[in-house]
């Protein structure tokens, strides 16, 4: 590229580039001088709203309703405020948005943006004051129509009070004469109220409204509630009380003590209760009073349960106790009885001081028992507790008690079961050795070319744990616990020695029958013949099993299955 072409391409880039930079400044002035023209529009709307034909309006009612000095007070107090906002608050906001539009026109826009903020609050302040005004002007033009409105709700309510006072009059017996007066006070406040309409003293209309809505509002409270409070304070309560009293007086002249119920004090505060609702609501004040009378009869419906709940405890108490003593005698003659064994024990068992200890702990546990159980009976006796009390504390005796019969328990399957321990290892001694007798005498009877050593060997391990079985019995005193390994051993050596000679003599019978039934084959098979030549030699040297298996071998070449025909033999 020439340099001249590359000048021109430099220069058209510059002049583009200058040309859009000119459009977007242009797009966002437009944007902005818009933005700002809105602005001013709502604030020129704004200021025009301020004035509503509204307050002409409403101040045009009031004028008509006029009548008194008061009232003439107040409208011409409503006029000056709204010459005051009409003829200086909103020129001067008029004022202001002139100079806004000057700085508008004069693209003062730092300045503008100021003066339009304070244009903004000013008219704010200025609309709230027109609000505010209009909203008093109502206050008294729409006074009546909203008044009627409530007071004819009011009477609605009045009327169903007063028709369901006069139909169950005899419900409202205690409060009668404050009812009918304040059902006058309430007949007063309606004509009253008229009255303060027609000559339109607003200012008092809406004290009376207020008035006649208190009053009839706490005679639905009575209306609603008296009744209940009279039935509950003059005939539920008392009679529960009176009936209460009774019971427990006749439970006490039955050995209960009820003491702890204060029913005496509860009565009597409950009675002062009663007194105090009854005083507040002949002044029509029944503020809690069905909370009160409530709680009262809750109260009293409970102690029901409270007599109850002591006669249920009499019985568990009174069938406790009896067995208590008997199980408590019954577990410290058992004691003594093992107490009494304890040196002839110790001297025959080998038994640590701590073995035997437990028979010192029954017998503290047993006497702390029987002193608590003597205190208990006591205090029954004295009725110094309710029997909710002891049934409690009777039931507490009874868990320790079974706690220390758990101790005799274990103590006398630990301690009492020594002898029985002794002579059944005498009888097993016996047992053991009728067993190696029998293990001899079988070897013996099958006539054995030769009795292998092994059995010689466990013979004589089962003759040394007899022997140490023996030796144990002699001692004294006797160590059970070593006793007992002795004689287990014993019988396992005895049993092991019978079950090696009967598996031996069965060994040897079957590899005999063996060795005999394949002799027929000696002839046909020269193989055979060797092996059971091999097999006699080893059973004349007592090695019964091998020479068995060599033989089987053997004969299951020729005929197969000869083991199971052998086992049948033998067990035929």
């Amino acid at each position: 590229m020439s340099q001249t072409a590359y000048i021109l391409a430099c220069i058209t880039y510059y002049i583009v580039s200058v040309i859009i930079i000119i459009i977007v400044l242009n797009i966002i002035n437009a944007k902005e001088k818009k933005k700002y023209q809105k602005e001013i529009t709502t604030l020129e709307r704004d200021k025009n709203l301020i004035i509503s034909s509204s307050i002409l309006s409403e101040l045009n009612k009031v004028e008509a309703l006029v009548n008194n000095e008061k009232m003439k007070e107040t409208f011409d107090e409503w006029q000056v405020r709204f010459k005051e906002i009409k003829e200086y608050e909103v020129p001067k906001i008029t004022d202001a948005l002139i100079e806004i539009e000057d700085c508008f026109n004069e693209k003062k826009y730092k300045l503008l943006n100021e003066k339009l903020a304070k244009a903004e609050l000013e008219i704010f302040y200025v609309k709230s004051k027109a609000n505010l005004l209009l909203d008093e002007i109502k206050e008294i033009t729409t006074s009546e129509e909203r008044n009627r409105e409530t007071i004819t709700a009011l009477k609605t309510k009045y009327r169903e009070c007063v028709t369901k006072y006069n139909k169950n009059k005899a419900d409202y017996d205690d409060v009668c004469a404050p009812l009918e007066l304040q059902f006058e006070n309430v007949d007063k406040l309606f004509a009253a109220f008229e009255i303060a309409m027609e000559n339109n003293r607003y200012e008092e209309v809406g004290k009376i409204v207020k008035g006649i809505d208190d009053l009839v509002g706490n005679l639905q409270i009575i209306i609603n509630d008296a009744p209940t409070i009279i039935l509950l304070g003059k005939n539920l309560i008392p009679n529960k009380m009176k009936e209460i009293k009774s019971i427990s007086e006749r439970m006490t002249s039955e050995g209960y003590n009820v003491e702890y119920l204060n029913i005496e004090y509860n009565i009597t505060e409950a009675e002062k209760k009663i007194s105090d609702v009854f005083a507040r609501l002949k002044v029509l004040n029944v503020q809690d009073s069905m909370l009160e009378l409530k709680t009262m009869l809750e109260y009293f419906d409970g102690i029901y349960n409270e007599f109850d709940k002591e006669k249920t405890s009499r019985k568990i108490f009174e069938e406790s106790i009896r067995k208590i003593l008997v199980r408590a005698n019954e577990v410290e003659k058992i004691n003594n009885g093992l107490y009494r064994k304890m040196d002839v024990i110790k001297y025959s068992y080998d038994l640590t001081d701590d073995d035997v200890k437990i028979i010192e702990i029954i017998k503290t546990e047993v006497a702390e028992v029987k002193k608590d159980y003597n205190e208990l009976v006591d205090a029954h006796r004295n009725k110094s507790f309710a029997y909710s009390r002891l049934a409690k504390e009777v039931n507490l005796l009874n868990g320790r008690l079974a706690k220390v019969e758990e101790k005799l328990e274990e103590a006398l399957k630990t301690l009492g079961s020594l002898e029985d321990d002794e002579k059944r290892a005498h009888k097993e001694l016996l047992e053991i050795k009728d067993i190696l007798k029998r293990a001899r005498n079988r070897i013996q009877e099958y006539k054995l070319p030769i009795i292998p050593e092994y059995f010689y060997v466990q013979l004589s391990e089962a003759n040394n744990a007899i022997k140490e079985m023996v030796v144990e019995l002699e001692k004294k005193p006797i160590s059970i616990k070593t006793l007992n390994v002795r004689v287990d051993t014993a019988r396992d050596l005895a049993l092991k020695l019978y079950n090696t000679s009967n598996e031996t003599v069965k060994t040897a019978a079957m590899c005999e029958m063996a060795i005999v039934y394949g002799n027929r084959y000696r002839p046909v098979n020269r193989n055979l013949d060797n092996s059971l030549t091999y097999a006699e030699e080893l059973f004349f040297k007592g090695d019964y099993k091998k020479a068995l298996e060599n033989t089987i071998r053997a004969i299951e070449l020729i005929e197969p299955g000869i083991h199971e025909k052998l086992l049948e033999e033998v067990k035929k």
